[in-house]
């Protein structure tokens, strides 16, 4: 929490003070002048279990005086909130390494979970899209707001097959964008680009649009998997898919196994289409800081012992 106003703080623990202060003289006075009429034992005495409920309210009177005092000081808090114009393409390689094992149960089966955990952390309103790519790059799903449709087209996304085209994907996905608001590329691979337009350019041209591109390695470089079908290793280009995040102001990643993968997305879910902001807590703050000593006042009116 911070204050926009921080000196108001100094004067609120005055003012919890003076009223302390003001509190116990006057139950002093109010004592003094029961002992003048009353005896003494009994007056002590019948003083003594009333020591608690007096307490107690003096405690709640000095936080509700200092609540209402520190609402002057500006607080605020930092929250995370949905955005009200998040527009995300999720980009899922269905290169012929994705059938690889070393994931369980294959590299496709847990990209596409991961995809749907993505899809069930953003908030409702989110317009999610969906690219495919391998050779080349295929629109499953252009961004939409029903999010019962977008985990729908995961099943519609072709089984691993080919190449790896990471530029055809990166621009198939910003085509697929608006020129404003939060927009943001979710890029999982586990290759290296061979095919179409080069991924670091593609890269360079999307983020100065102001979209956020965030990478996912999945599997590790030099962990001797062979791509099914051919005697070529199941690498991932690190260095490659770090210039693509940092070109879209984005992170890397890298998720060894489905579990990962899938805490990886729903962070990305969190960062990407979930903002901070600085929220005004003055009001809220005044609001329970009165309701407090009301509270403190009416409990005073009930019990005889007036704060």
């Amino acid at each position: 929490m911070s204050f926009a106003h921080p000196l108001w703080l100094v004067a609120a623990a005055l003012a919890v003070a003076a009223f302390a202060w003001l509190y116990t003289t006057v139950e002093r006075r109010r004592d003094a002048q029961a002992l003048v009429y009353s005896n003494l034992d009994f007056a002590l005495g019948a003083m003594r279990p009333s020591r608690l409920p007096a307490t107690a309210m003096l405690v709640a009177a000095l936080v509700g005086v200092g609540t209402l005092a520190a609402s002057l000081a500006g607080p605020r808090f930092t929250a995370r909130v949905p955005t009200r114009d998040g527009n995300v393409m999720i980009c899922i390689d269905t290169s012929g390494s994705m059938r690889a094992r070393d994931i369980v149960p294959t590299r496709w089966d847990a990209a596409r979970a991961a995809a749907r955990a993505f899809i069930d952390a953003v908030p409702t309103g989110t317009r999610v899209g969906i690219v495919s790519f391998s050779s080349g790059a295929n629109v499953i799903q252009a961004p939409t707001s029903d999010l019962d449709v977008a985990r729908d087209a995961l099943d519609r996304i072709p089984p691993a097959n080919g190449g790896t085209a990471i530029g055809d994907a990166l621009n198939a996905a910003a085509s697929q964008l608006p020129d404003k608001g939060r927009r943001a590329i979710v890029l999982l691979t586990d290759g290296v680009n061979n095919r179409g337009a080069d991924p670091l350019e593609a890269s360079q041209q999307i983020g100065a649009r102001g979209v956020v591109i965030s990478t996912v390695g999945i599997g590790t470089s030099g962990s001797g998997e062979i791509i099914p079908g051919t005697n070529q290793l199941a690498d991932i280009d690190e260095a490659a898919l770090r210039t693509i995040a940092s070109n879209g102001g984005g992170a890397y990643a890298q998720a060894t196994n489905a579990a990962d993968l899938t805490a990886t997305f729903r962070r990305i879910a969190l960062d990407t289409v979930w903002e901070k902001k600085r929220i005004d807590a003055s009001l809220p703050v005044a609001f329970g800081g009165g309701v407090l000593l009301l509270a403190t006042f009416l409990a005073g009116l009930a019990t005889g012992k007036m704060p």
